[in-house]
């Protein structure tokens, strides 16, 4: 037991190693989590990076997710600590320890775990992701219908038990993660319930797209609150 908590403890380690950071800071030297939508997500790396640091970054997020997913298996672990494991990863880039627990919404880190525990799930919240990049003002809500659709299709194709809660878990951890927003505070000059609505459906607090995306360091955020 105690091997099985460790490993899964090292998956959330591994997960926490955030590329998207990393490749802030290596190409730009700047902080993505003080830019645009200020999440270490593909969102926010696309605008800021470029085509280039979005492919790396999704790669690498990706990869953090299937190694631990995939040695579980390869050291004899039964499928249920595969699948903690991938969502270990999956935690540690949400809610990342080397980075005060802010981080991205780990749609890769779910990519890379389906990969090995489910393979059609992978494909399938994939071609969610996918029609996501074709209406970018709201590429958030194919997301979510991704991973809501995700656990019925896990039901419909009669996966194991534990990969179809692994899917429930994975929807948890994105509504908890848009809701929570890296603790952004909620404005006093809006409503609030407003406010949770657009983080869970637009994973933004403003209804408007170009506003929230332009944000730099020297903003004030108080018109950026207004805009909403």
């Amino acid at each position: 037991m105690l091997t099985k908590v460790a490993y899964v403890l090292c998956s959330y380690l591994l997960g926490s190693i955030s590329f998207t950071y990393l490749a802030g800071r290596l190409c730009r030297s700047i902080d993505l989590r003080q830019y645009g939508s200020r999440k270490l997500s593909a969102s926010n790396v696309y605008p800021q990076l470029g085509a280039r640091g979005l492919v790396l970054v999704g790669i690498l997020d990706m990869g953090k997710a299937v190694l631990p997913s995939w040695l579980a298996q390869r050291l004899g672990f039964a499928l249920p600590i595969a699948v903690l494991a991938g969502l270990a990863a999956m935690l540690g880039h949400n809610w990342p320890v080397f980075l005060a627990f802010k981080g991205g919404r780990g749609i890769s880190a779910a990519l890379g775990t389906l990969l090995v525990v489910f393979p059609w799930g992978a494909a399938w919240l994939l071609g969610w992701v996918a029609l996501g990049r074709l209406m970018p003002r709201a590429a958030a809500v194919p997301a979510l219908l991704g991973f809501v659709t995700l656990v019925a299709l896990a039901m419909i194709l009669a996966q194991p038990v534990a990969v179809t809660w692994g899917c429930v878990a994975m929807l948890s951890i994105t509504v908890l993660k848009r809701l929570e927003a890296n603790r952004l505070p909620l404005p006093s000059d809006q409503s609030v319930w407003g406010v949770l609505v657009r983080r869970l459906v637009l994973d933004r607090d403003l209804a408007d797209f170009d506003t929230w995306t332009k944000y730099k360091p020297q903003m004030d955020p108080t018109p950026l609150r207004k805009a909403g």
